[in-house]
């Protein structure tokens, strides 16, 4: 399979002090990694593309310990996801190769980390942006930790690139009272509750 040329990195950390209701206790921080490649598949159908999962596993690392580092550490990470946007000359196949290098890096270096990472992936052109959607780490049905991070790049994915994207926080959202399964009754049997 071919290199991963990397053209660039974009990093984005947010501190949530507050909604509109009562400041919490500690702000909500969230961060985002986006890493802009060149599609090797650009521009013609591959029938086999799967080996190139296994070259982006060294990307996904790097980008998921960037995050954790970023955040302060793996032990305060509640909240995960991923993402892939493609290129106009790609398919959105290309994006699907994400998955694997993406979320296995996430949950390895998180050491527990038993739910299904959330993904989104789409075609778009420069300046596209895409919501990774965000759940909790260890169960999937905790209502208070759904969100998702706007992620993006004002001069990517040029037609033949791709943009994966890793999303971590260190809480629910802020002020969430919808109800559901709360972190503190997880049972942790499946990864979803």
């Amino acid at each position: 399979m071919p290199d991963v040329q990397l053209r660039k990195t974009v990093f984005s950390l947010e501190e949530v002090f507050h909604e509109g209701g009562p400041a919490p206790d500690k702000p909500l921080y969230r961060a985002s990694a986006l890493a802009i490649i060149s599609n090797p598949f650009a521009g013609r159908y591959e029938p086999e593309i799967t080996g190139f999962m296994e070259d982006l596993k060294p990307l996904g690392l790097e980008m998921a310990q960037k995050l954790i580092d970023m955040l302060g550490g793996p032990d305060i990470i509640e909240g995960y996801g991923k993402g892939s946007l493609v290129g106009e000359a790609g398919e959105l196949e290309h994006g699907a190769l994400w998955h694997a290098p993406g979320g296995y890096a996430m949950r390895q270096l998180l050491g527990q980390a038993n739910a299904i990472v959330p993904s989104s992936k789409k075609v778009g052109g420069v300046g596209a942006r895409l919501d990774v959607p965000i759940t909790h780490i260890n169960a999937s049905y905790v209502r208070s930790h759904f969100d998702s991070m706007e992620v993006g790049s004002n001069d990517a994915p040029r037609a033949g690139e791709l943009a994966f994207a890793l999303v971590m926080t260190t809480g629910p959202r802020v002020h969430s009272r919808s109800g559901g399964l709360e972190a503190w009754d997880i049972k942790g049997e499946d990864g979803l509750r």
